[in-house]
């Protein structure tokens, strides 16, 4: 299953959103403006932001994740959360031999289509293998016609065969990532992918992510998750219907981390 690590993060992130809140409400010129910023001047800014809505200045702090363990279906998602910055394992230069696959929870439960499932995710490998072969072979002899010596047409040759030999993998091949967000971004994303809606992958990555950024910064987290722990469930008729029930699972999360 999916692991995230918090690789790094802006130092001190709730002193900054403060000093960039300071900035914006009072006279403070810039070499001043961290002059009288205690522990309890912060978390007051940081709990003024929340209460008005000027998300702008939490903007200045971003948060850098590793991700690993995820499928291509969940990459598919990640990414369209668009303010953020996203390193992926590349199919095109990483060749796939033997390559590990994300199974769904409510197959890994049901024996017989989890036969079904590895029975595919073998066979994707078979054709990505052996397309990989006949490809690097008719390459290579294209390059080496071209003058190119032996070591140098197999590696040119092995690139382009697996470019087009990856179309056959599967949603459920694994990668890997690292991902920047803003605590802007962040929010959002928590708003959408903690929600019971989400898609179970990526909501274990989030609360994954919002777990890992509430140890460094609790106060600028502490509102964050989907939108019925703060008020009205918006899903309307979608509506999973278990919004007190979430509530209470964030609560005990506030709690304990």
């Amino acid at each position: 299953m999916a692991t995230v690590k918090l690789i790094s993060h802006t130092p001190d992130p709730e002193r900054t959103v403060a000093c960039a809140a300071k900035l914006c409400y009072s006279a403070s010129d810039i070499d001043t403006l961290m002059d009288g910023l205690t522990d309890e001047k912060v978390h007051s800014f940081v709990d003024m932001l929340a209460e008005i809505g000027h998300e702008s200045p939490i903007e200045h702090v971003s948060f850098t994740f590793g991700i690993e363990g995820v499928s291509r279906a969940l990459l598919a998602q990640i990414t369209r959360h668009r303010i953020a910055s996203y390193s992926v394992k590349s199919q095109r230069y990483v060749t796939e031999g033997c390559f590990e696959f994300v199974t769904p929870p409510e197959i890994a439960e049901d024996p017989e289509a989890t036969k079904i499932f590895r029975d595919a995710m073998q066979s994707a490998q078979d054709s990505y293998d052996r397309i990989a072969a006949l490809l690097k072979e008719r390459h290579q002899a294209a390059f080496m016609a071209q003058g190119k010596d032996e070591k140098t047409a197999a590696r040119l040759a092995e690139k382009k065969a697996i470019e087009d030999a990856r179309f056959v993998l599967p949603n459920a091949c694994e990668t890997k990532m690292v991902v920047t967000m803003n605590a802007r971004s962040l929010f959002n994303f928590f708003r959408h992918r903690c929600c019971n809606r989400a898609q179970w992958e990526i909501r274990d990555v989030a609360e994954q992510m919002l777990r890992l950024v509430s140890a460094v910064a609790p106060e600028l987290f502490r509102k964050a998750g989907p939108p019925c722990i703060n008020g009205a469930c918006p899903e309307g008729k979608m509506s999973c219907g278990k919004a007190a029930e979430v509530r209470a699972k964030y609560e005990e999360f506030r709690r304990h981390g």
